[in-house]
């Protein structure tokens, strides 16, 4: 049971980041003019963030499962870091995007301000799930 829970785990981990580097390509889409084509892309762009959200929901389950089986402790440095980076990452997804994108069909900012404010958050989010990935991986005893 412990491989299948762990396999669960890797697939929503690559799941969390994967659609991310897939956006780049989407993102420099997005400066073409036509308002019909960015919106397609807008859309595309949202659905990432939704498969995203999706495969967190599994990960942390998964996560929790692996904890419990594996006799880990939950004061374990990197365990409490994980968790540390990982709740600033749900917060900072809840920040980055969605808002941004309401900002552009509300007029307040331009396509290419969009696109840069974009652009910089997904940067910032495949930061921080790297970061979070490291901890599970490498497993450092900080403390």
């Amino acid at each position: 049971m412990y491989t299948f829970i762990l396999f669960a785990h890797v697939i929503s981990a690559i799941l969390s980041i994967g659609p991310f580097f897939v956006l780049f390509p989407v993102l420099n889409r997005m400066k073409e003019k036509n308002r019909d084509v960015l919106d397609s892309h807008i859309e595309v762009f949202q659905a990432a963030i939704r498969i995203v959200k999706h495969a967190g929901h599994v990960l942390v389950t998964s996560g929790i499962l692996l904890m419990w089986q594996g006799n880990w402790s939950w004061s374990t440095s990197w365990v409490v870091m994980t968790i540390v980076v990982m709740i600033s990452s749900i917060v900072f997804l809840a920040k980055a995007f969605k808002p941004k994108i309401r900002q552009f069909y509300a007029g307040e900012i331009d396509s290419h301000a969009l696109i840069f404010k974009l652009r910089r958050s997904v940067w910032k989010y495949i930061f921080l799930l790297l970061m979070m990935l490291w901890f599970m991986v490498a497993k450092p005893n900080l403390w």
